[in-house]
């Protein structure tokens, strides 16, 4: 990984060290970079939205809005980082599931050029049970926000 962890600060990973991290891969990858990764605690994902994104085909034409379900996705992979960060090289390439997803709030349309930043923070975390509060902004502004739980397995 990339920078180094601090008390103030999280470090960084870049899209190279990501697909090391977890088993997504295009077109479901949906994170470009992780910030201020805080191992056990939070990070913040950014996702660039382009206009070649593969969902805006059919959603929709001559209106391009992403998904809010792969904006829920953006946060879980995001959160997922947060879950291998913390657990070290031995989680790597583990699959996380959903196991709920609750109060997801779709606040306003994320379009092409929009800078998605997918704020995560742990909430809990049993055995390999982790649950999260994701909230997706562009800019100064609110666009998502959900809390999720999620298992760790092996692939």
């Amino acid at each position: 990984m990339d920078g180094q962890t601090s008390a103030q600060a999280g470090f960084t990973i870049d899209i190279h060290r990501i697909v090391e991290m977890i088993p997504h891969r295009y077109p479901f990858l949906m994170i470009d970079r992780v910030l201020d990764v805080i191992p056990g605690e939070s990070a913040i994902g950014l996702k660039n939205v382009t206009a070649n994104e593969p969902f805006f085909q059919g959603h929709f034409p001559g209106k391009p809005v992403m998904p809010g379900v792969l904006i829920i996705e953006a946060m879980a992979q995001t959160a997922a980082v947060v879950v291998v960060a913390s657990l070290g090289n031995t989680a790597e390439g583990k699959l996380v599931y959903f196991m709920s997803i609750d109060s997801a709030r779709f606040r306003k349309p994320v379009e092409p050029g929009d800078q998605l930043h997918l704020i995560c923070k742990k909430e809990r975390q049993r055995g390999n049970v982790w649950k999260f509060s994701g909230e997706a902004r562009v800019g100064d502004t609110v666009v998502a926000e959900a809390t999720y739980t999620a298992m760790i397995m092996d692939t």
